[in-house]
């Protein structure tokens, strides 16, 4: 693909920006989560715990938009330009983003956050895909670390400032500001994405060979379950800081901000790990992620060890998302598209389970930070998944040994072993 240095330039700067919507979008909700429930939730002020548990699944409404709208959308697309893609998906996060900041009632509201999440996982998708050709032969990894960086970069300023926004002029306020990213995403990719032709020879039938892949399902359901743990944290942040820590509502965003901080530098750290060895990104990540999310539930009460704990859960969540993206996709194969937009699906997956699970230990009165404690289970269960799906690379007479020679190096226990971490 030959493009002038400024034109490439700005073609991943319209990609990451579009990334930077959809983080907005997605994580502002739980910055603005107790002023929509205190609107739009009959009974907040008498029972918060409750309606907070309730307001949730607005964020749920989204995860499940993204569920269902990440495989429809790549099949369905399958034969298309994938610039005719991205701007057709980013029209359709400006017209339902603006929704989301008009609807009169809750059950609207999260109709509309419903749409919102349709387009997202084919966005990731495509954006990975795209990014990766731009940057050229061998940058998989990285290419999906730069179409994550917009979402990751979100929770840095986008997110803290869609907070503030809806602190200061009405939580309504902070989806519209995020139609206005959106259409100025559109405006870009208009000008400066490059004309990639579609493959006619693509169909629905052969796209949706990939799911017969029993490894596919597998790794789907590390980032259903494993990312929960994250979400089961994040989706009541703002509640964590102001009746757990004692901190006033302003400190809010700049929570929000240091978990973005560490999303960001995780992703950077992920997507060049990834490049390198999937198998020990995987293996050295999650560890990482479940006692961050343990110490999390012991000392989140305490404002310096939970900015601390958020950043580090931020980072190590961030790091993992590139390599099981980029695994999902090379064991898709041809249907990359697709693989792609199913890693967000699954990731949203354990964003409503995160969120849901979250509220309901709330609701039933263990407190604001028993959701963290969710959030070790979630993760060390995406944990044994992940080593289950890397036993099955080595094949069943050396499963057992799997784990241990990725490790300690390409011979264990007499069996000589081929790393796959970049098949």
């Amino acid at each position: 693909m030959h493009l002038s240095p400024a034109r490439r330039l700005l073609a991943l700067f319209t990609l990451a920006l579009g990334g930077f919507g959809i983080g907005t979008t997605e994580f502002a909700t739980m910055g603005i989560l107790p002023l929509a429930a205190t609107e739009l939730v009959p009974g907040f002020e008498a029972d918060p715990a409750t309606g907070i548990a309730h307001a949730g699944w607005m964020i749920s409404a989204y995860a499940l938009g993204v569920v269902v709208g990440a495989p429809l959308v790549s099949v369905w697309a399958a034969r298309m330009s994938q610039r005719t893609l991205v701007l057709l998906l980013v029209a359709g996060f400006t017209v339902a983003n603006l929704a989301s900041g008009l609807m009169p009632t809750f059950e609207l509201t999260m109709l509309a956050r419903f749409v919102s999440g349709l387009p997202h996982g084919a966005y990731f998708g495509v954006a990975s895909l795209l990014a990766a050709r731009i940057m050229g032969p061998g940058r998989q990894g990285a290419g999906v670390a730069l179409a994550l960086s917009g979402l990751t970069i979100a929770n840095i300023i986008g997110v803290p400032l869609g907070t503030w926004l809806g602190q200061a002029a009405g939580w309504r306020w902070t989806y519209v500001a995020v139609a206005i990213i959106f259409l100025t995403t559109l405006a870009l990719a208009w000008l400066v994405l490059p004309h990639v032709p579609g493959d006619p020879t693509r169909s629905a039938k052969r796209e949706l060979r990939a799911f017969r892949s029993p490894k596919l399902w597998l790794m789907v359901a590390v980032g259903c379950i494993g990312f929960g743990g994250f979400f089961a944290v994040y989706s009541y942040a703002a509640e964590i800081v102001t009746r757990v820590a004692g901190l006033p509502q302003s400190a809010i965003a700049w929570l929000l901000a240091t978990i973005g901080i560490g999303m960001t530098v995780g992703n950077v750290i992920g997507g060049w790990a990834a490049d390198r060895s999937l198998r020990r990104t995987i293996l050295f990540g999650f560890p990482v992620y479940i006692a961050a999310l343990a110490l999390f539930a012991v000392l989140g009460s305490q404002p310096v060890a939970m900015f601390a704990l958020a950043f580090l859960i931020g980072g190590a969540g961030s790091v993992l998302n590139p390599a099981i993206q980029a695994r999902i996709m090379r064991i898709a194969g041809d249907a990359e598209l697709l693989g792609a937009a199913t890693n967000h699906a699954a990731f949203n997956v354990g964003n409503a389970l995160g969120a849901a699970l979250g509220g309901a230990v709330i609701a039933a009165g263990f407190g604001y930070l028993a959701p963290a404690w969710i959030g070790v289970a979630l993760a060390a269960a995406g944990f044994g998944l992940a080593l289950w799906s890397l036993a099955v690379d080595r094949g069943p007479d050396t499963a057992a040994h799997s784990v241990i020679a990725t490790v300690l190096g390409p011979t264990t226990a007499g069996i000589e072993v081929v790393d796959h971490a970049r098949d």
